[in-house]
């Protein structure tokens, strides 16, 4: 999956572009989707743009959303894997921060 960029936000000095991870299918890694993602908010929440130019770029950020989710879901399921057991898996929760007065 290529994303492409909403024009405005095509390039801004200081901002380095999303780039392809070595060796992947031309895909983002997550950190560069997330990285994107914010700057697709910060447009947005600029409140500058034209309602055109607001649509594309909301496009963009719906694409980087689902992009994200779908890799989040994939590390989700090799997490279980690992964790698994002959045939059944072992899904363990994550630890949790202590709730002031519950232990001892």
């Amino acid at each position: 999956m290529r994303l492409t960029p909403a024009p405005s936000l095509r390039h801004r000095p200081g901002v380095e572009r999303a780039k392809p991870s070595e060796g992947s299918d031309s895909e983002p890694s997550f950190e560069q989707i997330l990285a994107r993602l914010q700057l697709v908010v910060e447009r947005l929440e600029n409140g500058e743009l034209p309602l055109e130019e607001s649509l594309a770029v909301f496009e963009e950020g719906i694409r980087l959303s689902r992009a994200g989710a779908r890799r989040l879901d994939d590390a989700e399921r090799r997490v279980e894997e690992l964790l698994g057991d002959g045939d059944s898996t072992k899904i363990r929760p994550l630890a949790t921060a202590r709730r002031g007065g519950d232990e001892e």
